[in-house]
């Protein structure tokens, strides 16, 4: 085979990072184990400083690790760009002092519960079955079974991590003047994103509904942020419960793309019948353009999807606008929330 001229002749590198990609998720796994990022961040390794961060004998210190094992896997972190190294030692580059040093309000470290479970890391065991299949290769339903346990560790693991997004739905909200007195929040989760309305807005009252023991996380949260006397709850299924009447929003956040394309027009026609005329479904997704490889973050989600659900995917803008249509609304638009790689649908009754 023969590389056109001046193009740059065929290389086995990306082969190779791809099948050594599970060493980087193992790495910062166990980075975020040993809490090192924090470890560093304490020892003045903070970016822009100007103090020389800590070397492999400190880190291994505090983290009660060995020096060598600390060195390797600070080099490794350094490679990936986690940390930066100036004279053996080491400070956080500004994305791991931002979402990785158990300090910061934005930490992230606590999402690993979640995205390492094994109940959703062994869908991919069986991909090439699931390939074959058009869907989830497991024996159930994949992560959309009844009351599955992997939703609880999403509850307790995401939730840290949504706290920004949250705030920016509800900076949305209010810049678009949308009403937000009372708000289903539908699969709710860790219940981040009504709380963030009910923070917002004090006259805000919430009503979460997702799985029981999915709640209990939801309820906690709410507790913790004080907004415990406008929440309420209803226990179930998305599908088969009552929602009650007279929202001014629905929130479908990271709900949808579990399911196919009836199963969405289901869900979005009982959040038609439970709001108020002018009122709002409000979607927060992972959206890829038409051609379905771009943006890469959100184009590459779909995969996800095909490993641990029956029909789930990544659908583009004009596919949930046709199904919101086929639902009742009248209208939707759609808006990037930065620096988020998601978008905000808002779906107009």
């Amino acid at each position: 085979m023969t590389a056109p001229q001046n193009a740059p002749a065929p290389s086995p590198l990306r082969f190779f990072e791809t099948a050594n990609a599970y060493q980087r998720t193992r790495a910062i796994e166990a980075a975020v184990q040993l809490d090192l990022f924090t470890a560093i961040g304490e020892a003045g390794g903070a970016p822009g400083s100007g103090a020389a961060g800590p070397a492999a004998a400190e880190i291994a210190r505090r983290c009660g690790a060995a020096e060598r094992g600390v060195r390797v896997l600070c080099d490794f972190l350094t490679v990936l760009g986690f940390l930066t190294k100036q004279d053996f030692r080491y400070s956080l580059a500004p994305d791991s002092a931002a979402f990785l040093d158990r300090r910061s309000p934005a930490y992230m470290g606590s999402a690993l519960q979640f995205l390492l479970s094994p109940l959703l890391t062994k869908n991919f065991d069986h991909l090439a079955a699931a390939v074959r299949k058009g869907g989830t290769a497991a024996d159930d339903f994949g992560t959309t079974a009844p009351e599955a346990e992997v939703w609880v560790d999403f509850a307790a693991g995401m939730g840290p991590m949504q706290r920004m997004p949250a705030t920016l739905i509800a900076n949305l909200l209010a810049e678009r003047g949308i009403r937000t007195g009372r708000v289903l929040d539908l699969a709710a989760g860790h219940g981040m994103f009504g709380i963030g309305i009910a923070q917002a807005n004090p006259r805000a009252e919430i009503t979460a509904l997702d799985w029981p023991n999915v709640l209990e996380v939801a309820k906690a949260n709410a507790r913790a942020a004080g907004i415990e006397s406008r929440y309420r709850t209803i226990a179930g299924s998305g599908f088969d419960v009552d929602y009650g009447a007279g929202y001014d929003v629905v929130l479908l956040t990271n709900i949808l793309h579990h399911f196919d394309r009836a199963g969405c027009e289901a869900l979005m026609r009982k959040a038609h019948a439970a709001l108020e005329p002018g009122g709002c479904a409000v979607t927060l997704e992972f959206v890829p353009n038409h051609d379905r490889v771009s943006p890469p973050e959100t184009a590459m989600f779909a995969l996800i999807m095909l490993a641990s659900t029956p029909a789930g995917d990544a659908y583009t803008f004009s596919e949930y606008d046709a199904m919101f249509r086929n639902a009742g609304f009248v209208r939707s638009s759609i808006h990037a929330l930065p620096p988020t790689f998601q978008q905000v649908i808002l779906s107009y009754k």
